[in-house]
């Protein structure tokens, strides 16, 4: 187990973004020239993640973006955030960071829904977004002039640190309770003092 463990170790080490289980296993299985149980690979990752759980390692292995890879544990946040202080200029701009709120929750979207919620022109953000590998062309919406149709993508994934779309904040963890009169009683009925 443990030489297999380092294998998986080696392969998420050199990945550029989260390996997924079933990359991991066509890898382990084309090296091995047999069939490696996806149990064998699962039961490797959670020897790995207990090893870099131990204090003496300042990353560990992390599963995100629907798959697995190294991060910086918390306790280094703030040389981190230095760093990423510095690289600044790879972050998002607020206009960015708009369109791609709309494109994740009203996914497929196509440019011109975009900029009615926004009210603006939005060509150079979804361009930006584009660049950055954020979001994808998901193909052409089927009204007049066949626009272009933009969802999120697995980057998009690993760069918040979530597995699924349903892990994104549902618009009433935003809300605020209306302007209430009186207080209410445990039943949940309003009433005036």
């Amino acid at each position: 187990m443990d030489f297999l463990a380092q294998h998986i170790e080696a392969l998420i080490f050199c990945a550029q973004k989260p390996i997924r289980l079933v990359e991991l296993k066509a890898c382990l299985s084309e090296m091995f020239e047999a069939d490696v149980p996806e149990k064998d690979i699962e039961e490797a990752i959670e020897q790995l993640m207990e090893k870099f759980s131990a204090d003496t390692f300042s990353f560990e292995v992390v599963n995100s973006g629907g798959g697995y890879q190294f991060l910086t544990k918390p306790s280094y946040q703030a040389s981190i955030g230095i760093l990423l202080k510095q690289q600044s200029k790879k972050r998002l701009s607020t206009s960015a960071l708009e369109t791609l709120s709309i494109i994740a929750y009203k996914q497929p979207t196509t440019k011109s829904e975009i900029e009615q919620i926004r009210g603006v022109n939005c060509d150079y953000s979804v361009q930006k977004l584009l660049e950055k590998e954020l979001i994808e062309i998901k193909g052409k919406a089927e009204t007049v002039g066949r626009p272009l149709l933009y969802g999120t993508s697995d980057s998009f994934m690993d760069y918040f640190g979530i597995n699924d779309l349903k892990d994104l904040p549902t618009p009433k963890d935003f809300s605020t309770p209306d302007n209430e009169i009186g207080t209410p009683d445990p039943e949940g009925e309003t009433s005036a003092d």
